[in-house]
């Protein structure tokens, strides 16, 4: 079976996240800059997890079009991803409206985590699909950047616990890391 009709369900998931994400977003209590400022880490937590998304949705097109077919395995791997990226706007606007605090850094650490898992679990199921010398097995290689991630969510969830702020950099560190859709597979497709 085609990647098309995953693909279309994954986009509307994934706008539809967007949009929850920005209509947990409320207007200024005031009409001067104080008023503005106050919003700071709210804001803050929607531009980092819209990366995030944003990260997801261009590795998934990607990865997809990598793809060159998709059985039951890989449907219910897609459905996990996307359970764990819609669960985003609930931690972003949580940690959003108490930034000094641990567990919220911390769940947000735990949501981005399973999202993660939930992808690695998705491409493994692909590769096995697609066999060991498709071009997707050869793209996915092994997943160092991912291990590191997964490593860094792990080490920003247990900082949390100290420094909230810190763990925060971490999650935007690993963010950074990934703003460029992943060259691997990304250099092999060209759809």
């Amino acid at each position: 079976m085609g990647t098309g009709r995953l693909e279309a369900f994954s986009d509307g998931v994934i706008a539809i996240i967007i949009t929850i994400m920005v209509l947990e977003l409320k207007e200024p209590q005031g009409d001067d800059m104080a008023a503005l400022r106050s919003l700071v880490p709210v804001l803050g937590s929607y531009v980092l997890s819209f990366i995030y998304v944003a990260i997801y949705w261009n590795n998934h097109h990607h990865l997809l079009h990598a793809c060159e077919r998709i059985n039951g395995a890989i449907m219910w791997a897609n459905m996990h991803l996307l359970f764990w990226l819609s669960l985003i706007p609930f931690v972003t606007a949580w940690v959003g409206n108490h930034r000094d605090a641990s567990l919220p850094a911390a769940l947000y650490g735990v949501v981005l985590l399973m999202a993660g898992v939930a992808y690695v679990i998705m491409e493994r199921q692909m590769v096995r699909e697609n066999g060991p010398q498709s071009m997707l097995a050869e793209a996915v290689g092994r997943d160092r950047k991912g291990v590191l991630s997964l490593a860094g969510y792990l080490t920003a969830i247990v900082l949390a616990f100290v420094s909230p702020r810190l763990a925060e950099l971490i999650y935007a560190a690993i963010a950074i890391m990934w703003i460029v859709p992943d060259p691997r597979i990304a250099s092999r497709v060209r759809r």
